[in-house]
């Protein structure tokens, strides 16, 4: 019974790692919706998905960034994972100088900067 439990665990496990990467800005909401509720590792692994769906966006690195950086803080200061949160913060800023993280609401949750969501129109 419990073998049973394990290997279907690790099959699903297996095909979520394998499925295709969703839309940059539908990991972006689901990793939002889970940092809300403190489910760090979750919001981790929705903004490694943006970030593999669309590398050129900025507000993918930059929760991706905040996400890893939130979940060692309460660690230690020196953390290795700080450096992975610094250089997920610096990939932000190179992509977009003037991007600034929408934690909700507005309609901007992927973080797209007022410019370009203009030049979309």
């Amino acid at each position: 019974m419990i073998w049973t439990a394990v290997v279907l665990a690790a099959t699903m496990a297996a095909a979520e790692s394998t499925a295709p990467p969703a839309s940059a800005d539908e990991a972006i909401h689901s990793g939002i919706a889970a940092f809300k509720t403190k489910k760090f590792a979750r919001a981790e692994a929705e903004f490694a998905r943006a970030v593999e769906a669309d590398p050129g966006s900025a507000a993918a690195h930059y929760y991706l960034g905040y996400t890893i950086y939130k979940r060692v803080e309460p660690k230690r200061p020196f953390h290795p994972d700080k450096q992975k949160a610094a250089s997920e913060f610096a990939k932000a800023y190179e992509l977009d100088p003037s991007f600034q993280p929408q934690w909700g609401g507005g309609g901007r949750a992927s973080g797209k900067t007022k410019a370009v969501a203009r030049s979309e129109k």
